[in-house]
């Protein structure tokens, strides 16, 4: 038995980053790229590294270009603790390894992935909740869309010690387009929020840009954020609510047909962020490149990448020429479905 399974990038496309604030976003998952899973039975439990998982190198240069690649630490710290928490998982909801004795047993697991590494675009995320899928899989576990989101939160967050909210959990859990009202008294009754798959949303024309050099983990912006929020910042909480607001006027624009509107809010939610976080001139041109040529922009997660409206083809062809020639790549997000 061999079993295959992947997730997708995530793509933040308004509100952001609201939802670990009890705010409002939409966000989306998108096929250009995807995380890999494949586990099968083995004597021993395995993990397998990947590409980012080197510990050989033919000198100095290509050790140095795969840590500005990746980082210091690969994947396999992420599959460890999606692992851990699975089965933690299972033991406090008796289900799993601990009560399922038709797939006992060990397991052989390895990872790949072709998400750019921190751009913003939920790299770690996919690979975790592909590994759940994995996981779920091979031992006959069943866990609902919003829990799953908690689940692999809960990976990062808690196991890894990386800041972030749900949306991005969330999106890659249902594997769509999703509407997310994370509501106080919902999440604390509830523990998770109002969740709405538009499957049948006609979205504007969407891109992504993204420039690798350009990478950061988003527990950098996030700890400050958390910080300030927990402090009583009164900045910070009135973004917070604004980026709600906009969540808001954004798809009633897109509703009425108003790609107009949907695009000031699509600036408003980046100015509104920088008006609040330290933005590299970098990341900051990236936008003023692209507002340039007309469309709309702000990131899709903490950095190093970017996501926008543009009215079209001849709009998109412009985009493309100008943040090509600063070296940006510029794609058209094929949005999931479920």
């Amino acid at each position: 038995m061999i079993i295959k399974t992947h997730a997708y990038p995530r793509a933040a496309l308004i509100g952001n980053p609201s939802d670990g604030y009890f705010g409002k976003t939409m966000a989306f998952t998108f096929s250009n790229f995807q995380a890999d899973i494949t586990l099968y039975p083995s004597a021993e439990l395995e993990i397998l590294p990947s590409r980012r998982d080197k510990i050989r190198f033919s000198g100095p240069e290509e050790l140095v270009s795969e840590i500005r690649a990746f980082g210091y630490y690969g994947g396999i710290r992420i599959i460890k603790a999606a692992i851990k928490r699975f089965f933690d998982y299972c033991s406090e909801h008796g289900c799993g390894p601990h009560g399922d004795t038709r797939r006992r047993g060990n397991f052989t697991i390895r990872y790949h992935t072709s998400i750019p590494p921190h751009l913003g675009l939920a790299g770690s995320s996919a690979i975790i909740t592909a590994c759940m899928r994995a996981l779920m899989n091979y031992f006959s576990v069943s866990i609902a869309p919003e829990h799953l989101a908690n689940l692999v939160l809960a990976v990062e967050r808690d196991e890894l010690g990386i800041g972030g909210g749900l949306q991005d959990r969330v999106a890659q859990a249902y594997q769509s387009l999703v509407y997310m009202d994370f509501d106080r008294e919902h999440m604390d009754r509830k523990g998770y929020g109002k969740y709405e798959v538009l499957r049948d949303f006609q979205l504007p024309p969407i891109y992504i840009a993204y420039r690798s050099d350009l990478a950061e983990g988003s527990e950098v912006t996030h700890n400050n954020l958390r910080y300030r929020w927990d402090q009583g910042d009164a900045e910070v909480h009135r973004a917070m609510g604004e980026w709600g607001e906009l969540t808001m006027q954004f798809r009633r624009a897109v509703e009425k047909g108003d790609n107009t509107a949907a695009a000031v809010c699509v600036n408003r939610n980046f100015d509104l962020r920088k008006q609040i976080c330290a933005i590299s001139s970098a990341n900051e041109k990236m936008v003023i490149l692209a507002r340039s040529s007309g469309a709309s922009a702000k990131f899709t997660g903490s950095g190093g990448a970017i996501i926008g409206t543009y009215e079209d083809e001849a709009m998109f062809q412009r985009l493309n020429s100008t943040l090509a020639a600063e070296g940006i790549n510029v794609i058209k997000p094929e949005v999931c479905n479920g």
